[in-house]
């Protein structure tokens, strides 16, 4: 008997789950559909372009509301189980508020390891696909930041000229190995910067060892400086910020991949910041299901569905706003990056167990 009511809890448990996926995949699709379609308007491309390009954003979307959805899901199935008596029958044969937290809770801390093991190396090569088809067809064309196995390339457009850009690798604030050709507006070489190293901290790049190339009546005249100059409309925080998608990066990737990313010129804070977000997935899925458990399972008696989902709601944007809050402390060296990633679940903690320890005595 057992076995019949845990297979009942566990298969309706997650039949409400993925439900609740679909509702939400489809919100994204129809939300998201709109942008796409809004990017590719001047664009001669058919309609399935936008339509397949929304369909492989949307699962990595989903995956970042993971722990909201199962907290929306949870409170729906608790709700519908009380409701319709079915609690009361899992008391009667011995399935305390405790049990059935227990066996929620932990369902949605295994489904976070298989999606972090299984389903984000998936939806991390989509948002890959996803992001290099967007930059195929982007009409910005004359500004391009690219980073590869041959290094950093960026092509820009600056005073009317033409440049382009390339870098063996960054290193903090500064590209290592830098090579800059000017072109004029037919596209002729004006001069080529070669330089062992340039700092990027702002939007004057300062360059270290510099040889000039300038090709003047079919010589080349060539310049040695200690120091040189140029400005850019690209900075440190600027090429950061356009590698700083997590979509593209999955767990599995960060963990074997760690030190090699490192070597590339990752920064340092931003994969540690991608690491331990995901690590602390089904940690959060745990306790958003705890939370779940204890607003429901107060009473057996048959309630008002819409009163628990607005107070469901409203603490889904609360903490929400509040990760969002402590990841911006942690980002401007207010609290430790690592601890503003870990703090929501730490303090999502100590009011479950309390939840919990109440909901037991009942």
């Amino acid at each position: 008997m057992n076995r019949i009511i845990l297979d009942y809890l566990l298969k309706n448990f997650l039949k409400t789950f993925v439900i609740f996926i679909l509702v939400f995949y489809s919100f994204g699709m129809v939300l998201n559909l709109f942008e796409e379609v809004e990017f590719f308007k001047d664009a001669n491309v058919s309609i399935f372009i936008p339509l397949i390009l929304t369909g492989i954003y949307v699962p990595s979307l989903i995956i970042k509301l993971l722990p909201f959805i199962i907290f929306l899901s949870s409170m729906w199935f608790l709700l519908k189980i009380r409701n319709n008596k079915d609690l009361l029958t899992l008391k009667i044969f011995g399935y305390s508020n405790m049990k059935i937290f227990f066996i929620l809770a932990f369902s949605s801390f295994i489904l976070g390891w298989l999606i972090l093991i299984i389903i984000n190396p998936i939806t991390s090569s989509m948002s890959k696909y996803y992001e290099k088809t967007k930059s195929n067809y982007s009409r910005d064309i004359d500004h391009l930041v690219t980073f590869n196995k041959n290094g950093l390339w960026i092509k820009e457009n600056y005073n009317n000229k033409q440049r382009i850009i390339s870098a063996v690798k960054p290193e903090n604030f500064k590209l290592i190995d830098v090579v800059i050709f000017h072109l004029d507006k037919n596209s002729n070489l004006v001069e080529k910067i070669v330089s062992k190293k340039a700092n990027i901290e702002d939007n004057t790049w300062i360059l270290e060892n510099v040889t000039i190339y300038r090709p003047n009546k079919g010589i080349l005249d060539i310049t040695k400086l200690e120091i040189y100059n140029i400005e850019s409309n690209y900075n440190y925080e600027k090429i950061n910020n356009l590698f700083s998608n997590f979509d593209t990066m999955s767990f599995i990737n960060l963990i074997i991949d760690y030190k090699k990313l490192l070597n590339n010129g990752y920064n340092k804070d931003y994969l540690n910041q991608n690491l331990h977000t995901l690590l602390s997935l089904p940690f959060f899925l745990f306790l958003m299901t705890a939370l779940a458990v204890i607003l429901t399972l107060n009473t057996i008696q048959k309630s008002d569905n819409l009163k628990f989902i607005i107070i469901g709601l409203f603490l889904t944007v609360l903490i929400f706003y509040f990760r969002d809050l402590s990841l911006a402390l942690g980002q401007t060296d207010r609290i430790p990056l690592i601890l503003s990633v870990w703090a929501p679940v730490i303090i999502l903690s100590f009011f479950s167990l309390i939840g919990v320890l109440q909901i037991n005595e009942k």
